[in-house]
This record gives structure tokens, sequence and C-alpha cells, in this order.
């Protein structure tokens, strides 16, 4: 396939992931669904109640899930012995570390606490609490990567890793329309209408970056680079890529026809669409080292991303969950998920819905690809430096 082609298709294929749920929903509804265009996302009607049945066949996910990452020489994984790195100086936290300290503390503090001398401020405390995160998860990677990480190697990765996110993450909010508003945000006035598209443009900078600082910091870690480095190895025919794409294309129209059934393809279905779109056209994605038994790549950056969503739900919860007075975080979220929405721990999020991080963060990664692929960029993430 000509590089021209292979451009072509892999942009064709992300048009797929925007129309055939509204095709699929323009079918359900004779129309557009309820809420579709308001922005931020507003809850519009109601959702099914809990079914036991659908809770039980995701507690049987859940649990597959659970059991391979917490046992997977269970499943076929082989531990690998490291030798261990030379111990050499000390290396030192750098300066934007330090920086990001009093930021983070003063954004946490404003965001939960509601001073009323300085109320409005607490309008504008995600963004500042979330950067100023990312750049402390980046001088811990810099830290134990012995003065390597995403901001003292690739800065420019970090910016474009900023705008593909944001880009990325409006893609999310267009296809929630289709499963009538699995999250939805109740403090739509705090700002007006222009505002809230420039402040949320600004707040959906902080989700890639944060999940692949996560990502680059668990490989710092010889326990989790290496626990699903050697495991079942799986090659796949073309015939199965071409299988795998065209059921991506179905779960993607199923989910606009079917929002409650399969609000779930929200989180899966790019998966196979883009990833198989990738395969087909020769180009790498996180799915290709395990033809050589390396799960490392797609198990990690899942974990990273549930590990980043423990610190979204606790920190977006906290928000709210302690005060009655007039609400002052405009990006606090609330979720409308049918059949699955029981037991909350400190979370909007129900128990289940934290599994769907493990699929957002390989979402996440291959839009990162595809992005690079068609505008050719490099998305090489990785950064160099010893690890303990």
């Amino acid at each position: 396939m000509l590089r021209k082609n292979k451009i072509l298709f892999l942009i064709v294929t992300f048009a797929l992931i925007f129309l055939l749920p509204l095709i699929g929903s323009l079918s359900k509804w004779k129309g557009l669904p309820p809420g579709y265009g308001d922005f931020p996302a507003q809850k519009v009607e109601a959702d099914p109640g809990f079914s036991l049945l659908y809770f039980s066949l995701a507690c049987i996910v859940a649990l597959v899930i659970t059991l391979i990452l917490v046992f997977p020489r269970w499943f076929g994984f082989k531990r690998i012995t490291e030798n261990a790195a030379p111990k050499g100086a000390a290396t030192p936290f750098p300066v934007w570390f330090w920086w990001s300290l009093p930021v983070f503390a003063l954004s946490w503090f404003l965001m939960w606490a509601r001073v009323k001398l300085v109320i409005s401020l607490e309008y504008y405390t995600f963004v500042p609490l979330w950067w100023s995160f990312i750049l402390i998860l980046d001088g811990l990677v810099y830290k134990r990567n012995k003065g390597a990480s995403i901001i003292s190697r690739k800065p420019h990765v970090m910016q474009l890793l900023a705008v593909v996110s944001c880009f990325s993450w409006f893609a999310f909010e267009y296809l929630n329309f289709f499963v009538i508003e699995n999250w939805y945000y109740p403090n739509d006035k705090v700002f007006s209408g222009f505002g809230n598209v420039f402040w949320f443009s600004l707040s959906y900078t902080t989700v890639l970056p944060a999940i692949f600082e996560w990502y680059l910091l668990l490989k710092t870690f010889s326990a989790f680079r290496n626990r699903y480095k050697n495991g079942p190895k799986f090659n796949v025919s073309r015939a199965f890529l071409i299988l795998y794409y065209v059921l991506g294309l179905i779960l993607a129209f199923g989910m606009g026809y079917y929002p409650y059934v399969l609000f779930w393809v929200l989180w899966v279905a790019l998966v196979p669409m883009l990833s198989a779109a990738m395969a087909l056209a020769g180009y790498w994605t996180p799915f290709t080292p395990v033809k050589n038994g390396d799960w490392s790549s797609v198990i990690l950056i899942g974990l990273a991303t549930l590990f980043n969503g423990f610190f979204w739900e606790f920190w977006n919860f906290g928000s709210e969950w302690f005060h009655d007075s007039l609400p002052t975080n405009p990006n606090y979220w609330k979720y409308s998920v049918p059949y699955l929405d029981k037991f909350h721990i400190f979370s909007e999020m129900p128990v289940l819905g934290y599994f769907g991080y493990l699929f957002f963060g390989l979402n996440c990664w291959i839009i990162w690809l595809i992005a690079a692929y068609i505008f050719k960029f490099n998305a090489d993430i990785d950064v160099t430096g010893d690890q303990s």
C-alpha cells in the first residue's frame, strides 16, 4: 500500500468513528439524539436502571482482567530477571518539580476548601492543578530515569501531546452524545458559552500528557517494566485484522443504535478500528510487540490511565462532595451509566467504571499515533536512561 493510500485509509477510518455512531443514532431516534450539541454535556434523559444480569456479566469480565493483571504467570507470562543497574550518584529533582509543588498544593486547597474571600479563584483551579501534577510526575520520571523525561529530553513532544489531547477529548465529548451522556457537567452556568469552550479547551490539554507521564513513570520500575514483557505470542493474519476492523465498524454503528446496551463501546470501538487500520497499513501500534510476547505497552498504558483515573475521580469528587453551596468547579462531572451504577467509593464513578480506564488509555495512545502518522511528526514518547 502506497504511503498516500495508507494515510487516506487512516483518515477515512477516523472519519468513520464520527459518522457511524451518528448514522446509528439517526436510525434509532429518527433524528439527532436527546441532548445532542449541548456543551458542556447536560443530562436530558434518564438511563435504564440497575440490571443484575448486566452487572454480573460485567463483574465476570472485570474479574478476568484483574486476574490477568495480578497473576500474569497463570496466563503464560514468564518471569524476567533483570540485572541490577549499577548505583551512581542520585539524580536531583529538576527545577520544574519544585516550582510545581506550591502551585499544586494551592490549586488543590482552593478547589476543595472554598475560601469565601477568593471564591472566584476556585473556578480556575483545574488547569493549574493538573498541569502542576503533570510536571510533578515528569520530575519523578526525571529523578528515577537519571535525568531523562519528556520535559528534559523532548519538550516539543509535550507541546504536541497537549494539542492532540485537546482535540481528542473533544472527539470523546462528541461520541458521548450518542450514548446519551454517560458523563455530564452540572455546573455549566459558572462560565458563559464562550467561556466554557475556552476553559474546557485548556482543560482537555492535560489528558494525554498526564497518561503518558504515568506510563513513563511505571516503566522506571522493573516490577512493572518486566511483568508483562514475556507472555504468549500472538501473531495475527491479515484476515484477522480485516475481521477485527469490521467488528469495530459494527460496534461504532451499534453504539449509536443501541446507546444503552452498548454504551461501553465508546471506550472499545476505537481500538479495533484504528489499531487494525494502522496494522493493515503497516504502521506500528501498541499491539505490534505482542507478536513477540511483549504485552507491556498494551498493559502499562492501561494501568497508567487507571492510576491517573484515580486522581481524576478523587479530585473531582472532593470538589463538590464537601459542599452544598453554590457550585464553583465548572469542570465537575457526574456519571449516568446504565445498568451498572452501583458501589461508589469516594467517586462519582461506579467501581466497575474504573475498568474502562484500561481501554481508554489504549484509545489515547492510538489517537496520538494516528495524529502522528497523518501529520508526519515523531510519536515516540520513550526517553532514554538507566532504570532500577
